[in-house]
């Protein structure tokens, strides 16, 4: 055993016994540590200097009790968080999740990938998380607003444009970001460059609400211009139908490719003619519908209550899991790749277990992680805060043109690390290791601290 592979198993076995309740986290340690030994080795300044110790340690973790009184005036509560992980590259950066699953060690994993997958980006923005256990879905807008007053009365104690500049995700859109950012402005003052996600109509970016799904789209399409590829004709399964699944199947029909699938908590959606774009747009965006009600519009489509997309058999050589975490196991991976998937594109955050994610590289599949993949979202958040800065507002062209960029540049950061290190395609290991040097050496440069 090399001297970097004993550093990284004994920081592994510290976390597993400092956070053995936290499952999420630790599996985001998993995933990432051992990637990046073959760099240790290289660079054992960073063993000397004991630096995981300190990387995979929040500099901030705040927790805090929401308040808010329901339609019949009674009084409810709920847990607010806000995990400060590692400010090295610029002022924390990511989103808020509004959802029952929400807890510690959730947010710590959502905050540890945001670290590298900022890194990546190549913009000045360090990573951070946070949310609440509260759950939009079944709330009036008065429910939700009042909830978002409380939540804000606390966080804004801890946010600021050059601190921590929060974002939307999953049950935080367009509507709670404009709750919040209200109650800031209320709070404190005026400051554009406080949230990102934010309407238009008040310094929101054009092309945000797409990012996350475009980009984990131009993602594979600089992919396959490697390959002398393109989209067109192939079919691919997306999961998830919120913003990420919804703007991938637009990217995807738009390049010619032919999405066939989406989902919700409920089950799954196949449409053998190709997802309709506008009525997924109108069910979910407009109407706020479970997709039972796409299936009564759309004579070609099938929905399987209660069950995974990724549990059923449909030839296609792209997959975008858009949902949410861990929803592909070992098994789903095995039947993805029997029915002709090339390519997993993650929209979500770590939607694939280790098991599955060390499965697809084994097997050649193309496996594009989510810290990689779906940084087009908090990219086109960083361009929002420049625009808030400039006091500007950038044409929808320009942003998608940058967001192409961005995604162009780390896809090739992933491709020549992975090389780099003989593990051609291995695109884990080079968004890893990518994303860690420029963390390891700010952090190195910065003294430490």
């Amino acid at each position: 055993m090399t001297k970097a592979s004993a550093y990284v198993k004994e920081i592994q076995a510290k976390i597993h016994e400092k956070d053995q309740h936290q499952p999420e986290f630790l599996q985001a340690i998993d995933e990432f540590l051992p990637t990046i030994v073959p760099f240790l080795e290289e660079h054992p300044e960073y063993i000397e200097s004991n630096i995981l110790a300190l990387l995979t340690e929040p500099e901030r973790f705040i927790q805090f009790r929401v308040p808010w009184q329901d339609d019949q005036g009674n009084w409810q509560v709920n847990r607010g968080y806000r995990i400060q992980f590692n400010s090295a590259m610029g002022p924390y950066k990511g989103g808020l999740r509004f959802h029952p699953s929400v807890n510690l060690s959730i947010l710590k994993f959502l905050a540890f990938e945001q670290i590298f997958k900022n890194s990546l980006t190549g913009l000045p923005i360090g990573g951070g998380k946070g949310g609440s256990d509260f759950d939009p879905k079944g709330k009036s807008d008065a429910e939700v607003m009042r909830f978002c007053q409380s939540f804000m009365t606390e966080l804004s104690k801890h946010i600021g444009p050059d601190l921590d500049v929060p974002a939307g995700d999953i049950g935080v859109g367009g509507r709670e970001i404009g709750y919040l950012f209200g109650a800031y402005k209320r709070l404190k003052q005026y400051d554009a460059g406080i949230l990102t996600g934010k309407p238009l109509d008040f310094w929101g970016s054009k092309n945000r609400t797409e990012a996350t799904g475009y980009g984990a789209v131009y993602f594979v399409k600089h992919l396959l211009t490697d390959l002398g590829e393109t989209f067109e004709g192939k079919k691919a399964i997306v999961s998830g139908s919120g913003n990420v699944a919804i703007y991938a199947i637009e990217k995807l029909q738009e390049l010619g490719a032919i999405p066939v699938t989406c989902s919700d908590s409920s089950g799954f959606i196949y449409d053998k003619d190709g997802i309709d774009l506008a009525l997924l747009k109108e069910i979910k965006e407009v109407k706020r519908e479970r997709l039972t009600a796409y299936a009564k519009e759309r004579p070609s489509a099938e929905y399987h209550e209660g069950a995974s997309v990724w549990d059923f058999d449909t030839p296609a050589e792209l997959a975008f899991p858009c949902a949410t975490q861990n929803e592909i196991d070992l098994s789903q991976a095995k039947r993805a790749k029997a029915n002709g998937v090339r390519v997993v594109s993650e929209g979500a955050n770590m939607p694939s277990s280790l098991e599955a994610a060390e499965y697809f590289i084994e097997e050649g599949i193309f496996y594009c992680p989510g810290k990689a993949a779906n940084a087009g979202g908090v990219a086109v958040s960083a361009l929002e805060m420049s625009q808030n800065s400039q006091r500007l507002q950038w044409e929808k062209a320009e942003v998608d043109a940058k967001l192409d960029d961005i995604m162009k540049s780390i896809y090739e950061a992933c491709r020549d690390t992975a090389e780099t290190f003989d593990q051609k395609n291995n695109f884990m290991l080079g968004a890893n290791v990518a994303g860690f040097e420029k963390v390891a050496k700010a952090m190195f440069a910065q003294g430490l601290v």
